[in-house]
């Protein structure tokens, strides 16, 4: 229920002044009202001189960071970021979270969950940080999950952060195509809004029953208004607005085509897809002869199954990059957690081939365009697509297409059809 919002700063006022504080962070904007700042975070840190309250700010030109004393700089330091018009609150504890999202009308929606966070006092700057969530996070006690599953999802975050804009804020509209369990739907909306952002994400998954769980789980959550479910497959599932980032994770064979079509005709910002088992040019592969001087590489059936995996993704690259999206595979996590390990990340330029009949998204506020600087630790890029669109790429899918005279589902999908042989 909608609270007064001079009651709820108060109390994010006490959480950032205690110290219990592990991290904060303010962003977004309050609607016909502009802050200074694009961005702020703060968070304990220990140096030399004793502990600290680094406040960390953007203006969307460049970032400052400065630390105060506790006393009486931290408090005119917090008290200035509590009467900037943020949109958005999130604040962590040794032992709560609190998120405060400011509404249209003024008042303040927040939501409260104990947390079981180590208290370990301020950290120094060499600190590293293992875990885009808390392991203690209460999150992870609602949806489960086993240790490997979380790796996967936590490798799959920080691909994600390696994407998105450092100085993103406002509104951010996601999709999970496929997402099963929902791991990384409520994952990725507590790490995107835990950075401040207005997050609304639907989950879809072809089964009812899904649909019912995680709509329950959302409610017991207190996110049933920012996060919903909705049953249907990949390509006909009703979702809109169209979203600004697509998400799909484990989508198995041509699902993942599916994802990358559906992203494609919304005119996604982003793309994240980490394929599954890649059957559909397998099986296009054992009916059509190989080109010279390539035999040794089909004639095997491991060999020729990996080499499909190989150029499955490269197509799906390829065309991404023919419609207008700079596209990298990349590995998102290690091959001992999970050997569908790459990643497809892509991000919209607006070259090339035009987008889908469906209607783009709008959602995404301000923030620039360019990636995030590089993979997330420990992924390396095995291909990288570095140019978007126009006719040498598309020459370029073509001519490989041709040579292994393969039909890429996502091809199809995105009505891209290679030409045959014979020119028909």
């Amino acid at each position: 229920m909608p609270e007064s919002l001079d009651a709820a700063l108060t109390e994010v006022r006490a959480l950032l002044l205690d110290p219990a504080l592990t991290r904060a962070v303010a962003a977004g904007r309050r609607r016909g009202q502009r802050p200074s700042l694009v961005r702020a975070e703060l968070r304990p840190v220990a140096l030399k001189t004793g502990p600290r309250l680094q406040i960390s700010t953007s203006d969307g030109v460049r970032p400052y960071t400065r630390n105060v004393s506790p006393g009486a700089e931290a408090d005119a330091a917090v008290d200035a970021l509590l009467a900037e018009p943020f949109g958005n609150w999130h604040v962590e504890t040794a032992g709560a979270t609190l998120q405060l999202r400011v509404t249209k009308s003024g008042e303040a929606q927040v939501h409260r969950a104990a947390a079981s966070r180590p208290v370990t006092g301020p950290e120094g700057h060499d600190r590293v940080k293992e875990y885009l969530l808390d392991p203690g996070d209460p999150i992870f006690a609602a949806i489960g999950g086993n240790a490997a599953k979380r790796r996967q999802v936590d490798a799959f975050l920080r691909a994600l952060a390696a994407t998105l804009p450092d100085d993103l804020t406002g509104r951010l509209r996601v999709v999970d195509l496929g997402c099963g369990n929902a791991y990384l739907t409520f994952a990725a909306y507590r790490y995107l809004t835990g950075r401040g952002l207005d997050v609304e994400l639907v989950g879809v998954d072809v089964r009812e029953d899904q649909r019912q769980r995680n709509s329950e789980l959302a409610a017991r959550l207190g996110w049933a208004d920012r996060v919903s479910f909705v049953a249907g497959t990949i390509a006909d599932a009703v979702v809109e607005p169209a979203p600004d980032l697509v998400l799909a994770l484990h989508a198995c064979d041509t699902a993942t085509d599916e994802a990358l079509a559906r992203a494609v005709r919304w005119d996604a910002r982003w793309i994240l897809a980490a394929p599954c088992c890649h059957h559909d040019l397998a099986a296009q592969l054992r009916t059509r002869p190989t080109p010279a001087p390539y035999e040794l590489l089909t004639r095997q059936g491991i060999l020729r199954e990996r080499f499909a995996d190989v150029l499955t993704d490269a197509l799906r690259a390829g065309l991404l990059r023919a419609h207008g999206y700079r596209a990298e595979v990349v590995e998102f996590v290690d091959s001992r957690h999970t050997p569908r390990n790459l990643l497809i990340r892509a991000r919209r330029t607006g070259a090339g081939g035009a987008a889908g009949a469906d209607s783009p998204g709008s959602g995404a506020a301000a923030g620039a365009n360019s990636p995030g600087a590089g993979v997330a630790a420990g992924a390396n890029s095995t291909a990288s697509d570095g140019g978007t669109g126009g006719e040498p790429q598309r020459a370029e899918y073509q001519q490989l297409v041709d040579q292994w005279q393969v039909t890429p589902r996502l091809s199809t999908l995105l009505d891209d059809r290679p030409t045959s042989p014979d020119g028909v």
